[in-house]
């Protein structure tokens, strides 16, 4: 309320404050013992007057040399985002997306939980399927009995059960050996107790998909993660959230 350069009378505070006039008048003199408040006498009036030099000091003296580090990561996370929002805008070049991930559980049963379409309809509302063989094809087929299938693609790589590599496109595009679709990359690996999954997914056409994939992506691998630790997955489908 109080500025450094419009002062104001006790009355004014106590209006502005909602105070009572000695609760106003105390804390003021706690203010003015420390410096921060400076009054000064106008004829029958005395104005009071913030005085920010103090606080100023603090900051530059004692508060600044712990802010600096956090600053500086964030002025670093600023930079790399408009320099990707920027090579997105000038060159149409959509960045790679990556998702890490850790799970209680063995590589055999991600790569099951990967791989098998009854599996994969309990936390992805589609089923993944494929014979798993490279070249063959990769149909996400929707749950609710339709049939119809949202993505395709064709195997590209299967090392069981340490890594997989699939076509990730629209059904039409995925029958053409020339269009570009985007790709996703499953890699397990072994800890002494617990799986570290990433997913890389790459050849984005559009910053839409890559919005778009940033929202499903760690959704569908919570699902994932909550079935395999406890046996049954999150009590709502994690990508109605939005």
């Amino acid at each position: 309320m109080l500025h450094e350069r419009s002062g104001l009378t006790l009355g004014e505070l106590c209006d502005g404050l909602d105070m009572r006039r000695q609760s106003v008048s105390q804390h003021l003199a706690l203010l003015d013992d420390a410096g921060l408040v400076t009054s000064i006498r106008d004829g029958r009036r005395k104005l009071h007057y913030l005085n920010a030099v103090p606080i100023h000091e603090i900051q530059q003296r004692w508060i600044w040399k712990f802010e600096e580090p956090t600053l500086a990561v964030l002025a670093s996370v600023k930079r790399h985002a408009e320099e990707s929002f920027m090579t997105t805008q000038q060159t149409g070049v959509v960045p790679d997306y990556v998702y890490t991930t850790y799970i209680r559980a063995t590589p055999d049963q991600v790569w099951e939980a990967l791989t098998d379409p009854e599996i994969t309809a309990r936390y992805w509302g589609h089923a993944q399927t494929s014979d798993w063989r490279v070249g063959s094809r990769v149909d996400h087929v929707r749950t609710d009995g339709s049939g119809v299938v949202d993505v395709s693609g064709r195997v590209i790589e299967t090392d069981r059960p340490r890594r997989l590599v699939f076509g990730f496109g629209d059904p039409i595009a995925a029958a053409d050996p020339d269009a570009e679709i985007s790709v996703v990359a499953f890699d397990i690996e072994q800890g002494s107790d617990i799986v570290k999954l990433t997913v890389t997914h790459t050849n984005l056409q559009s910053p839409d998909d890559l919005r778009d994939i940033s929202q499903g992506w760690p959704a569908v691998l919570a699902n994932l993660k909550t079935l395999l630790e406890t046996g049954d997955v999150l009590p709502q489908e994690p990508w109605t959230l939005g």
